[in-house]
């Protein structure tokens, strides 16, 4: 099996790690996490184009994430110090100060732990993965990029705020759906529940399987 096959699924538990990061020498993944989500992501290399302008955007819209209760959280296979550099260099050039932790993973255990390690695309640097996790430390979306293209920060934010609003109404959220939109009512399971889905005047009733209906004021 490769490193990249052990990565860890949808619906399974994220895997704990201590680890050293910019923010703390003992940091320990599951009690940093509390009762948060939170985004994890992995970048190829400190130092590099795509990634600083990766983090930049994170950090310009860190107050976003934490007003729905997400924790941003960075890795890649590089030293506590050339972290310590970059965020450094960061903050000088850009003018943009990085305020949540960046894991420093020298040894690779944390990028093996999350299957962040393609040897096809380098054997070692991480690819570009991301992992969205629940307040219960579940997985419940990955995405991956290739080291070549930088991700999209507002679609990260989109997915996490589709992923809540499910759990909070028990939906799901159509193609291309933004914040407020209908939400899609979750499909009958009996004849009864097909008519009473029919007789509904405040829902956009497609057919009986697709039926979408305005989201309730978020708690």
């Amino acid at each position: 099996m490769s490193e990249a096959e052990g990565l860890p699924r949808i619906g399974e538990n994220a895997p704990d790690f201590s680890a050293v990061t910019t923010l703390s020498q003992d940091f320990g993944f599951s009690a940093w996490q509390e009762q948060d989500w939170v985004v994890f992501f992995s970048h190829p290399a400190d130092f590099t184009p795509v990634c600083t302008t990766e983090l930049v955007e994170f950090a310009r819209r860190h107050d976003d994430f934490k007003k729905k209760g997400v924790k941003l959280l960075g890795v890649s296979v590089d030293s506590i110090h050339a972290h310590l550099a970059w965020l450094a260099n960061i903050k000088e050039k850009l003018g943009v100060t990085i305020p949540y932790p960046l894991v420093a993973d020298i040894n690779m255990q944390v990028a093996r732990l999350y299957g962040m390690i393609h040897p096809g695309a380098s054997a070692t640097a991480t690819v570009r993965a991301l992992f969205v996790i629940d307040p219960k430390r579940v997985i419940r979306a990955l995405i991956y990029y290739p080291m070549n293209a930088g991700r999209n920060v507002d679609e990260v934010l989109r997915l996490v705020t589709a992923l809540q609003t499910g759990d909070n109404l028990s939906c799901a959220t159509p193609v291309n759906w933004q914040e407020g939109e209908k939400v899609v009512v979750p499909p009958p399971k009996t004849v009864e529940e097909v008519e009473e889905r029919l007789s509904h005047s405040d829902r956009e009733v497609k057919d009986f399987y697709l039926t979408l209906k305005d989201p309730k004021p978020q708690a």
